[in-house]
């Protein structure tokens, strides 16, 4: 655990400010759940809750037959990183933060299906690096919420995404949020 040297003080009705600096950092927006855990010294510890995280298991096992059968990448990310992936080396995405782009093409529900050099094309991780040469992302909604995606990935030289891809990323974001609601 690191120290912030930042101390606040529990109000009345037993509230405490996250500081901005903080929820800044930690991409912690307004309204955004976070976990309370406590242990065994007395500490009480905060976490961003990501309900698609609790399926990360489940989002691994579907990724991972997604990818041999498609024959691309496939990764499922909830709203701030990747947490699942298959068919491409695990290193370059697993647990990357997501870029902008895509953070703004969850929250908007879109639907992508494009190829470098396209408009529609956005970047996938935080740090701009893109090097794929097609992309479908598909919205996760859970219970009227955008939780996350599938994101269906080809390479330069690689059979690229299409219409069949397309449709595989649309059933499995539908399944996900269902899986997601009970």
């Amino acid at each position: 655990m690191k120290a912030t040297g930042i101390v606040r003080r529990i109000d009345e009705l037993g509230r405490i400010v996250v500081p901005k600096e903080i929820r800044r950092v930690l991409r912690i927006r307004e309204g955004d759940p976070l976990e309370i855990f406590t242990d065994k010294e007395g500490e009480i510890i905060l976490k961003k809750y990501s309900p698609i995280g609790e399926l990360s298991v489940f989002a691994q096992q579907y990724v991972e037959a997604a990818a041999q059968i498609l024959g691309c990448g496939v990764c499922v990310c909830d709203r701030d990183q990747i947490i699942a992936v298959a068919g491409i080396p695990k290193k370059e995405l697993l647990g990357r933060s997501l870029h902008r782009e895509l953070e703004e093409a969850i929250n908007d529900r879109e639907s992508i299906v494009a190829k470098k050099g396209e408009k529609k094309f956005i970047k996938i991780l935080g740090n701009g690096e893109n090097e794929y040469s097609g992309q479908i992302v598909q919205t996760i909604i859970s219970e009227g919420d955008a939780i996350g995606a599938v994101i269906l990935l080809s390479k330069e030289g690689e059979k690229p995404v299409g219409e069949s891809e397309w449709k595989a990323a649309i059933i499995a974001a539908n399944f996900l949020g269902r899986q997601m609601e009970g």
